[in-house]
């Protein structure tokens, strides 16, 4: 009997506070979302927030022996090396159509330079303000983004648990590669 007023205190305390707490929906912008990174811009060691690897060298111990003459420190010098100027390639971008899946719809806007895709992102996205919706678009749009730089094309493997967005993505991002002539 003398836990009792202890346990409806504390049941009082831990239902006000759940009572007093309000959330608020995220708005996702196409801004807010990170951007892909080029195939060759980045190495798979890079982990955001992972520290940079430090690079290692150990000298290389020198002995001279009193009977031989210490060995002289030999410079080489390399002829400047000269490409031969190269036609730059134009950069064109296109957005693709307007896709809509069952929780919204979405936009892929693609920049290529030449027969290279160099960017992919999100020219416009609307997911109803839903918040596992907007959750998941988060999480598995750089994905895609990244997946259409390395396969250069809309041949992606897509993200498991975001099978509606992935279909959408490979859909806008098919369009926006035929305007593009890719």
């Amino acid at each position: 009997m003398r836990r009792a007023p202890i346990v409806i205190g504390a049941t009082v305390a831990g239902l006000a506070g759940v009572l007093t707490f309000h959330t608020r929906s995220a708005s996702l912008t196409p801004g807010s979302l990170p951007a892909a990174s080029s195939p060759g811009g980045s190495s798979p060691s890079n982990v955001a927030g992972a520290p940079p690897a430090a690079s290692t060298t150990t000298p290389s111990p020198t002995t001279t022996s009193p009977t031989t003459p210490a060995a002289r420190p030999t410079t080489t010098t390399t002829p400047p090396t000269t490409t031969p100027p190269t036609t730059a390639a134009t950069t064109r971008t296109a957005t693709g159509d307007s896709v809509d899946y069952t929780y919204g719809s979405l936009s892929v806007s693609v920049t290529a330079s030449g027969t290279r895709i160099t960017k992919v992102g999100i020219a416009s996205l609307d997911d109803g303000g839903d918040f596992r919706s907007q959750s998941i678009d988060q999480q598995s749009i750089p994905i895609l983004e990244q997946q259409a730089l390395q396969a250069q094309s809309a041949n992606i493997q897509g993200v498991s648990g975001a099978s509606f967005t992935s279909d959408a993505f490979e859909s806008s991002l098919q369009s926006a590669l035929k305007k593009l002539g890719l």
